[in-house]
């Protein structure tokens, strides 16, 4: 086997890999609040969110192809390029999953794409539009997150005013199965893509770009719809104790608010091939929902652990990348 073949099989492995440690890493997305709020046990949970990670991994490309071709044109990626935004990704995930902070996934590696393609070629390689797509999604689905899920919140409150706290309960016990649902299939239409993308993008720097019209194999997006949904029923544990019992106190109609809100952005942003961070979409949801009790129902000092993660994120990535794919290129490779 030539030496290019292994790399396109190491680029697959550590691709399947991140995917699986996005799953894990932000199960707390998909289950959090329904952990938190007593609807289901983590068990059950955990098991939901893996089959519809899985089954929304399968739902479309656009996100995979912002990524796979959107940010970086195919004429100038490479097999190393690649290995390192996976690296710098992976290892920023690790590091972010061991402190408990529910970091960008997405954010990870699309810039990390952006480190690793400047090292290898500079700024000039790098397609601004796709990079806007990204921001737009980076600096929008919080907000959006946040004023959607207050805005539900208020309206639900309105509604079930005449109802008695047993009836409220009772009925969004149920109705947060739904939403939950909902969120589990979002995030893995949005999260999963981003691998689908970077395989893609190795598989046609292995075999050429010129004639071939750009998609994602099948198989590409099984073995991603795979890896994600097993990387979700293992579950992460410290994320979930964070963003379902540390940053307000949950009742079922607040969780229904937060993932109902959440899901809906996050699943249009697929729809429109925007990589958005499921991460900020449900954490500033579940703020939003607290918020609308009173602004000190949010442990702000939690948030702003999260918010200081996200920042961290960016140049953290960014320079991860640039360093592996730096000393790559001074090895020869």
């Amino acid at each position: 086997m030539d030496t290019a073949f292994l790399l396109l099989v190491l680029i697959v492995v550590l691709g399947l890999a991140f995917d699986f440690i996005n799953g894990f890493h932000d199960t707390a997305n998909a289950i959090a609040t329904s952990v938190a709020t007593r609807v289901l046990s983590p068990m059950q949970a955990v098991s939901m969110a893996g089959v519809l990670n899985f089954v929304g991994a399968l739902s479309g490309t656009a996100v995979a192809a912002t990524v796979g071709k959107g940010i970086i044109p195919p004429e100038y990626s490479t097999q190393q390029l690649v290995i390192s935004a996976l690296l710098a990704a992976i290892t920023w995930n690790l590091i972010t999953w061991h402190l408990g902070l529910p970091s960008s996934s997405s954010h990870a590696l699309v810039f990390s794409i952006v480190g690793a393609g400047v090292a290898s070629g500079g700024w000039q390689i790098i397609d601004v539009h796709g990079v806007e797509k990204t921001f737009q999604g980076l600096v929008f689905s919080p907000l959006l997150g946040f004023g959607g899920a207050f805005i539900l919140m208020l309206l639900l409150l309105n509604f079930f005013a005449t109802r008695t706290p047993v009836f409220v309960t009772r009925f969004f016990n149920k109705a947060q199965l739904v939403s939950a649902a909902y969120m589990a299939f979002s995030h893995g239409s949005n999260d999963a893509q981003k691998t689908m993308g970077v395989i893609t993008m190795a598989l046609a720097s292995y075999y050429g770009w010129e004639g071939r019209e750009w998609a994602v194999p099948t198989w590409v997006i099984v073995a991603a719809a795979t890896a994600m949904g097993m990387g979700t029923m293992i579950g992460g544990w410290r994320i979930i104790k964070t963003m379902g019992l540390k940053v307000v106190e949950l009742r079922p109609i607040h969780g229904f608010a937060a993932e109902t809100a959440a899901a809906t952005i996050i699943d249009i942003a697929g729809r429109f091939g925007i990589p958005v961070s499921t991460t900020h979409t449900i954490s500033t949801a579940i703020m939003g929902v607290g918020a609308t009790k009173r602004l000190s129902a949010v442990r702000w000092g939690v948030a702003g652990h999260i918010f200081m993660a996200w920042v961290f994120t960016i140049p953290a990535c960014f320079l991860l990348a640039w360093t592996i794919q730096s000393a790559l290129k001074l090895l020869g490779f």
